[in-house]
């Protein structure tokens, strides 16, 4: 009887594990549906339907049990859809026609496309975010690469996210969203004031091209007249300064020069007239 009752309760651990491998790897972490495709996950690996993931942020009002299971999603850009390759050997419900096989542990919808591992609970896959491709943690172990096997992207150990992992990897993966999601935080607020500076020097920039463009190409127009006004006009003020008559005092200079020439021209004349009465 004590043997039977110790190996009661093994039994009863072992059918809620095989519950949960089900409900995990088959049914969407939110809506309880099975999961077809587009399928997602999420940073922390766990899977879900994209509509019931749409659905749950836009109806976020609502109060639901599930919902807290993915309060980490604030947005679609926070899960990602996945590249699955389907199982050849998965038949659906059509092999489980007596009800006496459990078709979501013996065969699985989808598999690794390169060790060719089934992708039921029973081995570790991860997932890569950012292609989407889901691999066994086998084939990327046993081959290595910084270039995904199936589109070529390259990637990063942050990239890979393990579907369903143990608290532990859990624990692991909320440390790196929650770093990832400071270093966006902080990358916007360094990215948002460079773009007001760059804002507030670009119109300051065309004001400033603009202002010098309007002010050369109205000088050049002004610069002819003015020079002579200009000229002109500080004559008197400085004649005013030194003397009485402003007027008088600017004009000289001008006359001065005109005079002499006069004077020369009228005395040369005056010579030859006398020469010419002379001569005669």
């Amino acid at each position: 009887v004590q043997m039977w009752l110790v190996k009661g309760p093994k039994k009863v651990e072992k059918v809620d594990k095989d519950a949960e491998l089900v409900a995990q790897w088959n049914y969407c972490t939110l809506s309880q549906e099975i999961l077809r495709r587009p399928i997602v996950a999420c940073e922390l690996g766990r899977l879900y339907n994209k509509d019931a993931v749409i659905e749950f942020l836009l109806d976020k009002s609502a109060e639901k049990a599930l919902g807290k299971a993915a309060s980490h999603i604030r947005s679609i850009k926070n899960v990602t859809e996945l590249r699955l390759s389907d199982n050849p050997a998965w038949e659906g419900d059509k092999g489980n026609t007596k009800g006496d096989k459990h078709d979501d542990l013996q065969r699985a919808r989808f598999i690794c496309p390169v060790v060719g591992l089934e992708m039921n609970g029973r081995h570790r896959f991860c997932f890569l975010r950012c292609c989407g491709c889901v691999f066994s943690e086998r084939a990327l172990k046993e081959i290595k690469a910084e270039v995904c096997h199936t589109c070529g992207a390259a990637f990063q150990e942050e990239d890979i996210i393990v579907l369903n992992g143990t608290k532990e990897d859990v624990e692991m993966l909320k440390k790196r969203m929650e770093e990832r999601r400071l270093r966006a935080k902080l990358e916007k607020k360094t990215k948002k004031p460079k773009t007001a500076t760059e804002c507030a020097s670009k119109p300051g920039t065309t004001q400033d091209s603009a202002g010098p463009s309007k002010v050369k190409s109205g000088k050049p127009e002004e610069a002819d007249p003015d020079p002579r006004e200009k000229k002109s006009t500080p004559a008197p003020r400085g004649a005013a300064t030194n003397g009485s008559a402003s007027g008088k005092v600017g004009k000289p200079p001008c006359g001065a020069l005109k005079r002499p020439i006069a004077d020369s021209e009228e005395s040369e004349t005056y010579k030859s007239i006398f020469t010419s009465h002379i001569c005669t």
